[in-house]
């Protein structure tokens, strides 16, 4: 009984990966990759400056920038990560008047908040949705305000993660010297785990709160955990190609922009295919992704909704 039962979950989850990969194809999800990544390039520096701002003002500039480019390094390799501070560095704001600071202030922002709203159109358009003409301008506001908060909100999980990574450091002496039996990676294992649920955290935000839809954290929760896991592991595996891959010196000096495309693209490419599971797993289960008030569904979804009342008509005669 116990072997059909986990026969049976291996199927529903083998059925969503299925659908998930079928809708990954018909959205077109690599070429909204490849967008994304393009965007993000001019993007990413005024993000990375107002987070900056925002969690230096609570934690101290320096601290956050050292945690915020310890991770970057990580990620893209130490090149690149000083090429995107070296852009940053160069950005400043124009303190000759009043206006030209609140110009300078707004095109940062702007800015920065470019890459939300091209997820945000790119998860609208996976999950079948789209803004309502008549609300474009609200709409477009709004975009850029929740953008802006999503990155407030960036600035303070790197409060949390600094503090909880400084009480673990602090604390795994005195903890290695009292209880000596306690393998010595087990710090580094709590360190990963907490890694973890900050990227969960992060994956449920964007899938909950960016797209135009109505939509429960219990629904995003699964898709985020798979969109985390991939995430998580699919790193290593794209430093890997990354820093065994001829490109960074083919380019010369674009070379750490190749780098930090193909990373963003890759990173897209995991996000994109959470999105498409989590709305294969929600449809699974017979639940549905309803647009909110500032949109509609698009005419794909209404001609599937159209041909599937019509199938089952023709079923029921």
């Amino acid at each position: 009984m116990k072997g059909k039962l986990i026969i049976q979950k291996l199927k529903t989850c083998f059925d969503i990966l299925v659908k998930a990969g079928t809708g990954f194809a018909d959205d077109k999800a690599p070429k909204l990759s490849a967008a994304l990544a393009y965007n993000t390039i001019f993007s990413l520096p005024p993000m990375l400056l107002l987070i900056i701002v925002v969690g230096g003002t609570f934690y101290g500039e320096q601290a956050i920038t050292g945690q915020l480019f310890g991770e970057l390094k990580g990620f893209v390799g130490a090149d690149t990560a000083f090429q995107i501070q070296e852009v940053m560095s160069k950005i400043n704001f124009q303190k000759n008047s009043t206006v030209a600071t609140i110009i300078s202030v707004v095109i940062l922002i702007m800015g920065a908040t470019g890459i939300f709203v091209e997820i945000q159109d790119s998860l609208n358009m996976i999950w079948g949705v789209r803004a309502k003409a008549k609300k474009g301008i609200i709409k477009i506001l709004l975009s850029r305000l929740l953008s802006f908060t999503m990155i407030i909100g960036f600035g303070f999980l790197l409060i949390v993660s600094l503090i909880l990574n400084a009480v673990i450091l602090g604390f795994s002496d005195f903890i290695l010297k009292q209880l000596p039996f306690i393998p010595v990676n087990m710090i580094g294992f709590v360190n990963t785990g907490f890694t973890f649920v900050v990227l969960l955290v992060l994956f449920m935000a964007i899938f909950k709160m960016l797209p135009d839809v109505k939509i429960k954290w219990r629904q995003v929760l699964p898709g985020a955990i798979v969109t985390t896991l991939l995430f998580f592991f699919g790193k290593y595996l794209i430093g890997l190609y990354i820093s065994g891959n001829t490109m960074a010196s083919l380019y010369g000096a674009a070379g750490s922009v190749i780098v930090l495309l193909l990373w963003i693209y890759f990173s897209a490419f995991i996000l994109y295919f959470g999105a498409e599971f989590t709305k294969a797993y929600i449809e699974h289960f017979g639940g549905k992704i309803a647009p909110n008030s500032f949109a509609e569904y698009t005419e794909k979804i209404l001609l599937k909704e159209y041909l599937d009342k019509e199938a089952a008509a023709r079923t029921a005669d």
